[in-house]
């Protein structure tokens, strides 16, 4: 018996007129709304812990602590678990691979022109992929010699600690350029949101992008 296909978030219901093609399934809304989540308690956190004057207008350090150890260590879970996803593994392909046309669309942008070739996914979402999957590892790695101060000896702990707050400062700069790219393009938050997009703004954006049935399934 075939796996029935997992339903998408479902259509915008603020411009039913225009024709709309599904994007994202439920579950890879889920999978991007928990993890974001959990990245802005971290975030937050962090701040009350290194920023002085939010420090003392916050108070309570130890309960800040330990939401942003959890947090942090509970931050790739939802991917994890969103693996059980048919959908969820399609995209994660899709985003580890890197062909011609992603050197087309860096050149384009980097000079500052028309004509940018991509799938479902562009460079630029591909390598903000890799690097924050990339950067979410380390923090965790250097989190946990942080946290459990007799797994490594102190010059370790010291050096984790220099990595874990400067890659912090990088991670805050690139998910602040993510969230205003985000901001400029209110039909990929559409997407995201609903889990269809409109049909005009996939040609146009992803010219590569040919949606599949299978796109559709768990």
């Amino acid at each position: 018996m075939s796996p029935r296909p997992e339903k998408a978030a479902g259509p915008a219901p603020d411009r039913p007129h225009l024709p709309r093609i599904p994007r994202f399934t439920r579950a890879e809304h889920r999978v991007h709304r928990a993890t974001a989540g959990l990245m802005a308690v971290c975030v937050a956190t962090a701040a009350c812990l290194y920023l002085p004057f939010l420090a003392q207008l916050v108070g309570r350090r130890a309960l800040m602590v330990t939401l942003h150890e959890w947090s942090g260590i509970l931050l790739p879970v939802p991917l994890l678990l969103g693996l059980a996803s048919r959908a969820l593994r399609a995209d994660l392909t899709r985003l580890n691979r890197f062909g011609p046309h992603d050197r087309r669309w860096l050149r384009a942008v980097l000079r500052r022109r028309g004509g940018r070739p991509a799938g479902k996914f562009n460079a630029g979402q591909k390598l903000y992929a890799a690097w924050l999957a990339g950067a979410v590892l380390v923090m965790t790695g250097t989190g946990l010699l942080m946290w459990f101060t007799h797994l490594a000896p102190l010059v370790w702990r010291t050096g984790a600690t220099f990595v874990h707050d400067w890659l912090a400062l990088s991670l805050l700069i690139v998910i602040g350029g993510h969230i205003w790219m985000a901001y400029r393009d209110p039909e990929s938050r559409v997407g995201l949101r609903t889990g269809s997009v409109d049909a005009a703004w996939a040609r146009r954006e992803h010219p590569l992008w040919r949606p599949e049935k299978k796109d559709e399934n768990p």
